[in-house]
């Protein structure tokens, strides 16, 4: 969910909750419903306030690296387009949005120049709250281009519930079947981070950490899978400190068997890969003539093997 708050001072704050699919598209359903509901009467904001204290600040992933690779991307709970910006050269050179429905924002512009790339993404960082102010930048914009304009600035802040009037709750149109599917389909490490904080969370109360996101998942692993032999450090698998064994993930795989459609399909194999270097894996399931599901798990740490 992304909660909209109007304070006495004319402040619109925003309160994210780990939304992983906040991208263009939902801002501007987001602004549109907004529009509807307050009709003219939501035509000027002073500051645009962002709270992003459901998760605690930084979220540092083990195995995450500051490079250019989308996989690399920071984790909070106010983020947009999972924390990364594509560009491209236009035909004069100039950097433009390589998205129709994302603008470039000077916001970006300066850490694209340092890239010194003529095509491709920046990852946003999580320091000096630069993930969570490009989120408002983004937002900003698209108000603006609805005639809502403001009057202050952007910045951090907090909600404050028994003092600020809630006009807006945002909750994803997309089911956690159809995220999870998302994370399967495109191998999302973003995602994956932000379902295991936010489920901490749940279970823990807030602010989500990952700490919380690791006991939560080895507590539901030991309860209700029966798995006591899992080191989990980060929930996607690109911190090599993770640790499974081939009779645990065939526990997990029965289990998951309902969802199989949600992963790769090729030929009669459902399957997702995880790749390493030095490591190479890849579980799923083959579906014989009559339709029968069979669970298979390679790992391959062998140098010079892949699956």
């Amino acid at each position: 969910a992304t909660e909209f708050y109007k304070d006495q001072d004319s402040n619109l704050k925003v309160k994210g909750y780990g939304d992983p699919l906040l991208i263009s598209e939902t801002l501007v359903e987001i602004v549109n419903n907004i529009i509807l509901k307050f009709n003219t009467k939501l035509k000027n904001i002073n500051d645009l306030v962002l709270d992003d204290s459901y998760f605690k600040a930084p979220v540092l992933i083990p195995g995450v690296t500051s490079s250019y690779e989308p996989y690399d991307a920071p984790n909070g709970a106010l983020c947009v387009n999972f924390n990364t910006v594509n560009f491209r050269r236009d035909q004069n050179g100039s950097y433009v949005s390589a998205e129709t429905q994302t603008p470039l924002l000077p916001f970006a512009l300066s850490k694209i120049t340092e890239s010194a790339m003529d095509r491709g993404r920046i990852i946003l960082s999580p320091k000096k709250n630069e993930i969570t102010l490009y989120a408002g930048h983004l937002l900003l914009y698209f108000l603006k281009k609805e005639s809502i304009k403001s009057n202050g600035i952007i910045r951090i802040g907090r909600v404050q519930k028994e003092l600020d009037k809630l006009i807006f709750r945002y909750l994803s149109r997309f089911s956690l079947k159809q995220v999870v599917s998302k994370l399967l389909e495109h191998s999302n490490n973003f995602i994956a981070n932000q379902l295991l904080i936010a489920a901490g969370a749940k279970v823990y109360g807030p602010p989500g950490t990952l700490n919380k996101g690791i006991r939560a998942a080895i507590a539901y692993a030991k309860n209700n899978l029966k798995i006591d032999n899992i080191n989990v450090v980060e929930g996607s698998g690109i911190s090599r400190r993770n640790r499974i064994s081939a009779k645990s993930l065939y526990k997990i795989l029965k289990v998951f068997e309902p969802y199989h459609s949600l992963m790769h399909r090729k030929g009669r194999a459902f399957y997702k890969t995880g790749t390493l270097k030095g490591i190479n894996t890849r579980v799923g399931y083959i579906v014989n003539a009559k339709g029968k599901l069979y669970c298979f798990v390679v790992l391959l740490n062998t140098p010079g093997k892949s699956t």
